[in-house]
């Protein structure tokens, strides 16, 4: 029986002689464990595979995954690597969602073809190999576009497994106007890593004076880089292509600490 005041001794049990000191030298059981659901074939449970931690990689590969239809969000992009890239040991891919429209309404829009040397990336493939995550896309109503929305609909699998959970990712985003959805592009688009359990990595002001200046028009918040694209014509400013770079240098930083804990 316990030591507790309260414990009545089992009257089936033999008592020591009144002489005999009794001495508990036994370290309590360790708490029991929390029961879980979900198990795999060697007893692994959902919550040990989420949680365990992975060997640091030599070389930390951080996904930009984008869609873009004028060729804005791809600009970005683009200099969003070459931030990625300057940081040691961790290496940029460029990867497109694919297409949702058919070529004869892209036609009709007007819009440019796309680049073959940028492959199509499917939830099926290599998308769990990413260390980290840098999501682009245009503004529709002040939330992402369809084609985005289309590839992470498409990623239930990895939602059931929980395979993208505790990987980190940010966002960049194009729109027309001033008032168009710079923010909430990017705002209403956290849900979809909030049910995947991936952590959202905001740039906040970190890009320095850039986000303070008020003589000229300039895309991008704290939430993530961005683009005016106007009637698809206007070509993004110098200084929103450097907030785009310092975007991809920041998050690679994040990436590799993470990497390291």
């Amino acid at each position: 029986m316990g030591k507790g005041g309260g414990c009545v001794p089992s009257k089936h049990k033999h008592r020591k002689s009144s002489t005999t000191t009794i001495q508990d030298n036994h370290e309590p059981p360790p708490p029991a464990r929390p029961a879980t659901t979900a198990t795999d074939a060697t007893g692994t449970t959902q919550a040990d595979a989420v949680f365990e931690t992975p060997p640091i990689k030599a070389n930390l590969k951080l996904f930009i995954v984008f869609y873009s239809m004028y060729g804005h969000v791809e600009g970005l992009a683009a200099r969003m690597k070459r931030g990625v890239d300057s940081v040691d040991g961790v290496e940029a891919i460029l990867y497109r969602v694919p297409e949702t429209l058919s070529d004869d309404v892209l036609a009709q829009m007007h819009a440019p073809p796309k680049d073959d040397s940028i492959l199509e990336i499917s939830p099926a493939g290599r998308l769990i190999e990413a260390d980290g995550f840098l999501f682009g896309f245009p503004t529709r109503y002040g939330c992402m576009a369809a084609q985005m929305k289309a590839f992470f609909d498409s990623t239930g699998q990895l939602w059931r497994e929980q395979k993208l959970a505790g990987k980190p990712a940010g966002f960049f985003v194009s729109t027309g106007t001033q008032g168009g959805g710079q923010e909430t592009t990017a705002w209403t688009a956290i849900t979809q890593l909030a049910h995947h359990g991936m952590l959202y990595v905001p740039i906040g002001y970190t890009f320095g004076a850039g986000m303070f200046k008020m003589d000229s028009l300039r895309g991008g918040s704290p939430y993530g880089a961005g683009v005016f694209a106007g009637d698809g014509t206007r070509e993004p400013t110098e200084t929103e292509l450097a907030l785009a770079e310092h975007q991809g240098k920041y998050m690679a930083a994040v990436v590799k600490k993470l990497a390291q804990v």
